[in-house]
């Protein structure tokens, strides 16, 4: 007996493994891309949630900034802390949670201002403390953002026989 050819009619299977290892192979590539773009969604949900607790606890600091009689001592502050959307002349659009705090043993000059200890200002130190949180209800765990700013204020002091 001579040596066999291999008949290539005995083959008819062949393309048949060839196309699903290939289907097997693009389903797996399908699937990968969806996971991935699934876990890049979460992601991004998380970024959006945590830049909207942010922005919600820099616009509660910025709505107290702008009132300048957050800033007025006499009444408002209970314990050397004051809330200051318990009064209806600061809006609170984002709900952010925010604390004024007075400090009256500090009277200083803050450090790098320049004032020194010229005596022609009284300087108050206060510390604003906001605390804001994602304003979407899509995720439950909500993201928290806290901010805490220090604040001096300058009074001019008298000047003798002016």
């Amino acid at each position: 007996m001579k040596g066999k050819i291999a008949n290539p009619k005995n083959e008819t299977g062949a393309a048949l493994v060839v196309a699903l290892i290939m289907l097997i192979v693009l389903t797996l590539i399908g699937l990968a891309a969806m996971f991935t773009s699934t876990f890049e969604v979460i992601l991004s949900g998380n970024k959006r949630g945590a830049t909207d607790a942010f922005y919600s606890a820099e616009s509660g600091i910025q709505v107290v900034v702008g009132n300048l009689e957050n800033f007025d001592l006499p009444g408002k502050y209970v314990n050397n802390q004051y809330n200051p959307f318990t009064d209806p002349k600061n809006p609170n659009p984002t709900q952010a949670n925010v604390t004024i705090t007075y400090f009256p043993d500090r009277a200083e000059a803050p450090r790098g201002s320049g004032y020194g200890a010229t005596g022609q200002f009284e300087f108050v130190h206060y510390q604003i403390d906001s605390i804001g949180q994602d304003q979407l209800d899509q995720n439950p765990m909500k993201a928290n953002c806290e901010i805490r700013e220090k604040v001096v204020r300058l009074i001019p002091t008298l000047q003798g026989g002016n």
